[in-house]
C-alpha cells in the first residue's frame, strides 16, 4: 500500500487554502490563517485513520522512492513509523511511512507516535494496576511521544526554556486545548514571570498569550493535534510531574533550562535506567540545539554528573551514555563508571 500523504498551504487574499491531490478529497478549501498548520496535520491524520496498516506490513516510502528525500546515508534500518515532514517554506506537508534510518536523515522530519493517531476523542482506558504499573515507564514513553510531537509544531530555534513549557502544556492539556499551570509549578521551574518565554510561544502561534497575574495561569493551545492525545489526562498528567524530576537522572535545580532540555531527552529515551542511545540528528532536531552545542551540553552534564560518560559512534552518528549510579553507603553521591569504549 502506497502510504504517502500531502497537503499545501496555497496562499490568497482572505485566507490560504488547503490543497490535497488524493482522490477522495474535494477542491481546494479556504482556511483562516490562525489555524491553518492545525488543519493541515489534522487533515493529513484523517487520512492515515483511514488507511491504517499494521506496523509489520509497512514499508518505506522513501526507499521506494529512490530515497530522494535525503542525503545518501547508509541505507534503510530499523521500524518504519509514520515520518512527518515540513518543507516548501512551511507551506507543505508531507506524511509518510519512512524508516528510522530514512527518517532521521531527511531534514525537517519528526516521528509521529502511533498514539497520536488514535481516534479523536477515545475513551479514557482504565488506570493500570499498581502490580503492573512500571514506574516510569509510561511517563518516559509519554515524554518522549510529546518530545517528538513539539519537534515538528515548535518552530527550529525555539529556546529551552519555551520547549520545557510546552512540554507541560502539552500534557496537562484537556480535550478543549487548555491547560492550568499554577505559580508554585511555574516557580519550581524558573519561569514565574517570565512573560517573553510565553511570548515566544504565541509568536509561533502555538498558543495564546495567557494573563500571568493569576495565581493559576491557564493557556488556550491553538494546535488542534493536542485534542487527539492518547491516553487519558490523568495518564497524562503523571507524565507531566515525571517530567519536572526526570528518573533516573539527577540535575541540580538551579541548572540553566538547555542542561534540563537535554537532561529530559536523554532521561525519555534512557532503555534501562542506566544507559541509552539516539542519533545525533534526533537529539538536535528535539532540543533545538545544534550538533556542536549539543555536545557542549553533553560535556556539562558529565562536569555536573548528571552524566558517567557519553560517546558518539562515527559510523552510525549515534550518540550513547551511562548514567551515574548510586553507592549504597552513602546515598546521594556518584560512584565512577568506566567511560563507555
Amino acid at each position: 500500500m502506497r502510504r504517502i500523504w500531502t497537503v499545501e498551504l496555497r496562499p490568497q487574499t482572505g485566507g490560504p487554502l488547503l490543497a490535497c491531490p488524493h482522490p477522495r478529497c474535494a477542491a481546494a478549501t479556504p482556511l483562516s490563517a490562525p489555524s491553518a498548520r492545525s488543519a493541515a496535520l489534522t487533515h493529513l491524520a484523517r487520512h492515515a485513520r483511514a488507511d491504517v496498516l499494521p506496523s509489520h506490513l509497512r514499508t518505506c516510502q522513501c526507499r521506494d522512492q529512490g530515497c530522494h528525500w535525503h542525503p545518501r546515508h547508509r541505507g534503510c534500518a530499523g521500524p518504519v513509523p509514520l515520518a512527518l515532514t515540513l518543507g516548501r517554506g512551511g507551506r507543505a506537508w508531507r506524511l509518510a511511512d519512512a524508516c528510522a534510518a530514512c527518517a532521521a536523515a531527511t531534514s525537517h522530519t519528526a516521528v509521529v507516535p502511533d498514539t497520536q493517531l488514535g481516534s479523536p476523542r477515545s475513551p479514557t482506558p482504565p488506570a493500570p494496576t499498581h502490580a503492573g504499573h512500571r514506574l516510569g515507564a509510561e511517563e518516559r514513553l509519554r515524554v518522549r511521544e510529546t518530545l517528538t510531537y513539539l519537534a515538528a509544531a515548535l518552530p527550529q530555534f525555539t529556546s529551552p526554556a519555551a520547549r520545557l513549557l510546552a512540554v507541560q502544556c502539552t500534557l496537562r492539556a484537556d480535550t478543549r486545548g487548555r491547560a492550568r499551570l499554577r505559580a508554585g509549578l511555574l516557580r519550581g521551574m524558573r519561569l514565574h514571570g517570565r512573560r517573553e518565554v510565553w511570548e515566544e510561544l504565541a509568536q509561533g502561534a502555538w498558543l495564546r498569550c495567557p494573563d500571568l497575574r493569576s495565581a493559576r495561569v491557564e493557556v488556550q493551545l491553538l494546535d488542534g493535534t493536542v485534542l487527539d492525545q492518547a491516553p487519558g489526562r490523568r495518564a497524562r498528567c503523571r507524565a507531566a510531574h515525571w517530567a519536572l524530576n526526570p528518573t533516573p537522572s539527577h540535575l541540580p535545580s538551579a541548572s540553566p533550562p538547555a542542561l534540563h532540555l537535554v537532561t529530559l531527552i536523554l532521561a525519555a529515551h534512557t532503555t534501562d535506567r542506566t544507559t541509552g542511545s539516539l542519533d545525533m540528528d534526533v537529539l538536535t532536531r528535539l532540543s533545538g540545539h545544534s550538533r556542536q552545542q549539543s555536545a557542549e551540553l553533553l560535556d556539562r552534564l558529565i562536569a555536573v554528573r548528571a552524566l558517567a560518560a557519553w560517546h558518539q559512534n562515527r559510523d552510525t552518528d549515534e550518540v550513547l551514555w551511562e548514567l551515574p549510579a548510586h553507592t549504597k553507603a552513602t546515598p546521594g553521591t556518584w560512584c565512577p563508571l568506566p567511560p563507555i569504549r
